[in-house]
């Protein structure tokens, strides 16, 4: 092996344990020569620790020297999204698309990049090229990954999210094998580990905190096993303290992270992932556990044969569903999302946000990409049928933003009706929501933590029920909360319920969160899987029941 190839491998070596920063220090001495994959190995550690700005040069250099270099164009549509170059990233992954025609993972990239930045004129060109690449991979197929993430976003059948779910699983877990298997007994206290890198401000953290504060701590015993940042926000500090014991896999490989989870003696495993970015749910593939769960941080089916659970409830995942899911279907009795009730909201002025006082301002605080044309044409329309209304935007970045707004005008619509809000701290953002009069919500892909953000803010969500998990979460949060008429079942019904309810009383918002119950709910799922493993039954649908203390 030359000493080139030798660098390459040690720098892989590095990068595979994820000290992306090592591995950039060990590249760097080298960062001169040209070899097409040491820059793209340099500008990938580069991105991958948190530099960005400085991984674009050799990521260019990288495909000077090869320009079909697929991989260094992803790194370098990472590293340009990192910088809020969304347009330019939207490029890159229509470069890869060009190249690479029939891989479900451009494909998805192409598309997700083209609605971070609001281009829609290859929208449905774009679905199109995607679900024919999708039907056109052979099942149980794992030569690629998709992006289930992406996927799960647009207009999509959820047969075809099992697919692209179940091809990248096999892809992104390849090579990992199972520890020897270990049997439940049955224990007085089980303990559960929780596997993300959401442990710090995040809203994962945010949903999941009061729970664990509730949980009854006789009978569980938690362990977080976080590969996340230490960011040292009141946050991180109250869940570390929620939990028995906080373990950090950072620095771990994916069987490193199985490993330690074994080591402690995780009875049940609970990832908090699945298909969404920096997850590293399929080290549950070397089974550490006897049970495996997949619950809140993706809507939707891991595709692995080594996830025993999805948790969700009744309305986000009907038993009716279970055809397109991998994992059985566990249902909690009442809305699958958990969140806090010991925020507090602090008022804040109008005049502040940049809003006009006597506006009657629309909410739309999810991401730009979960607006599609076909929402955002339901939304000009309520705008249109309301003079005195605003739409009160979550800003996507600079080229985003311009974007909206010249579709706005294509639609008749005055651009400066559109008001964007920047990006904050979760707890100002929280505050500032209150201002608004009503949400709006998105589809396929509604606003999950976005609409009980709303709801405790006080502002009512006007939500579309839609087809698969994340088309149902606002409609199980708004059930929930007491508010199942928010729920439309039609684009104009849509546009008539936000019509109606400006120009009328508007629904008042009761607490409706009670995280003790959903402590006891939840544990009491648990305790059902535990039963079925120790009895040695396999895993199967548990439909949703009370537990007997929240009965």
């Amino acid at each position: 092996m030359s000493s080139l190839q030798s660098l390459l491998q040690a720098a892989l070596v590095e990068m595979g344990q994820q000290r992306h920063a090592q591995a950039a220090a060990l590249l760097a001495p080298y960062a001169h020569l040209p070899s097409n994959e040491l820059q793209r190995y340099y500008g990938e550690a580069l991105r991958r620790s948190g530099r960005p700005q400085e991984a674009v040069g050799p990521l260019m250099q990288a495909l000077a020297l090869k320009m079909d270099d697929v991989d260094a164009y992803l790194q370098l549509a990472f590293a340009l999204q990192s910088l809020q170059m969304k347009a330019e990233a939207a490029e890159c992954f229509r470069t890869v698309a060009a190249l690479q025609p029939l891989s479900i993972m451009a494909q998805c990239y192409q598309a997700h990049g083209d609605q971070q930045c609001a281009r829609w004129q290859d929208f449905e060109a774009n679905l199109q090229s995607l679900t024919a690449a999708i039907r056109a991979k052979p099942d149980g197929a794992t030569d690629e990954f998709g992006v289930p993430f992406a996927l799960g976003g647009l207009p999509h059948q959820p047969a075809d999210l099992l697919k692209v779910a179940r091809m990248s699983t096999g892809f992104l877990s390849r090579g990992l094998q199972p520890l020897p298997p270990i049997a439940a007994v049955a224990k007085p206290k089980l303990r559960i580990g929780y596997l993300s890198c959401d442990f710090h401000a995040h809203a994962t953290a945010a949903l999941l905190v009061e729970v664990l504060e509730a949980r009854d701590r006789d009978r569980f015993e938690v362990l977080l096993f976080s590969h996340g940042p230490d960011d040292g926000t009141t946050l991180q500090q109250r869940i570390r303290s929620a939990c028995d014991r906080f373990i950090d896999v950072s620095e771990l490989d994916l069987a490193g992270i199985a490993a330690r989870m074994r080591a402690e003696q995780v009875d049940i495993a609970v990832d908090l992932k699945g298909h969404t970015a920096g997850s590293r749910f399929t080290a549950l593939a070397c089974r550490p556990a006897p049970v495996q769960v997949a619950w809140l941080g993706f809507p939707g089916t891991s595709g692995a044969d080594f996830i025993d659970y999805i948790v969700g409830d009744e309305i986000v995942t009907p038993l009716a569903d279970a055809p397109f899911y991998s994992e059985k279907i566990a249902q909690l009795p009442g809305c699958y999302q958990p969140c806090d009730a010991s925020r507090r909201i602090e008022p804040v002025n109008r005049a502040d946000l940049g809003l006009p006082e006597d506006a009657l301002v629309l909410l739309a605080a999810n991401a730009v990409y979960k607006v599609t044309p076909r929402v955002f044409d339901v939304w000009m329309a309520v705008l249109h049928r309301l003079p005195q209304a605003l739409l009160w935007q979550l800003s996507g970045g600079e080229q985003a933003d311009a974007q909206l707004r010249a579709e706005a005008q294509r639609r008749g619509v005055a651009p400066d009706r559109i008001v964007f809000m920047p990006p904050v701290g979760m707890a100002e953002h929280g505050h500032r929501l209150a201002a608004a009069d009503l949400a709006l919500d998105t589809w396929p892909y509604n606003g999950h933590t976005t609409t009980s953000d709303a709801l405790a803010s006080g502002v009512p969500v006007v939500s579309l029920r839609g087809d698969g998990f994340g088309s149902r979460v606002a409609e199980s949060v708004l059930t929930a909360a007491g508010l199942p008429e928010l729920v439309c079942g039609t684009p104009d019904e849509f546009v008539a319920r936000v019509c109606a309810l400006a120009n009328g009383p508007r629904p008042t918002i009761r607490p409706w969160i009670d995280s003790t119950t959903f402590a006891r709910d939840l544990e009491a799922l648990y305790e059902r899987m535990w039963a079925r493993a120790v009895a040695g039954l396999p895993p199967a649908a548990l439909a949703a029941q009370p537990s007997t203390d929240a009965a």
